[in-house]
């Protein structure tokens, strides 16, 4: 009898376990760029926000997607024509200002909100499909490039992007060494938007990134925000 008893708690308390962790099973919202670009299709028809500025969408963005700025004065009231019980897709230009979108809709009730990680970069970066509404040219080309870092000096590259809230942190710092360095190191800035093809051939998928070049040749890369005295480390 009490082997019985025990065998019935055993299994009572596996397929409790079992319901339990099936209870607390989520879907994945946050999905690469390949997994992005197989949900929407799997969920055709559903909207595609792209919450970065009408500039930034006019140089580059996916196919069918809707342009409603995070930083401009009526998001809120677009995105409030959404039906809140249908999936919807977002994106941005790496990632920060389409993490913010979607928890702020998740908070007013969206069920299912898909964010492309790593944004319209790591689109980018997996060579998947956009469109454009611009005639602009694809930036600074990778010849031109190689000219810049061709120097005598150190050259520090600093991709950035206009949003990009780390790359405006670094800004200042990166400016005044430029500065009080100009005998023997040159600043190049370069706009990932700008130059997206650039951007791909040398595998920015993120920003913001530096660059060192020593006798015309990389000698360091760092991806993400760095302090200052960390650069001036590298840079001696």
């Amino acid at each position: 009898m009490k082997n019985l008893l025990f065998i019935l708690f055993a299994a009572s308390t596996i397929m409790f376990g079992a319901c339990g962790k099936g209870q607390t099973q989520r879907t994945n919202t946050n999905l690469t760029a390949t997994e992005f670009a197989e949900k929407t299709h799997e969920l055709s028809g559903s909207p595609v926000l792209d919450v970065r500025t009408p500039d930034e969408y006019s140089k580059g963005h996916l196919q069918g997607a809707t342009n409603i700025d995070w930083n401009g004065n009526d998001f809120q009231k677009q995105v409030a024509a959404l039906d809140k019980s249908k999936p919807v897709f977002i994106y941005c230009l790496s990632g920060g200002r389409s993490s913010a979108a979607a928890n702020q809709m998740r908070s007013e009730g969206f069920k299912e909100v898909y964010e492309l990680s790593g944004g319209i970069m790591k689109w980018r970066a997996a060579n998947l499909p956009e469109t454009t509404n611009s005639s602009a040219s694809g930036g600074m080309s990778k010849q031109q490039f190689d000219a810049l870092t061709n120097s005598n000096k150190m050259v520090l590259v600093d991709f950035y992007a206009d949003w990009c809230a780390p790359c405006k942190k670094m800004k200042p710092y990166l400016d005044e060494i430029s500065n009080t360095m100009a005998d023997r190191l040159v600043l190049v800035r370069i706009n990932a938007d700008d130059n997206q093809q650039l951007c791909k051939e040398l595998n920015i998928d993120g920003l913001p990134v530096l660059q060192l070049y020593k006798n015309k040749k990389l000698t360091w890369t760092n991806t993400g925000y760095i302090a200052k005295e960390d650069v001036l480390k590298q840079v001696q």
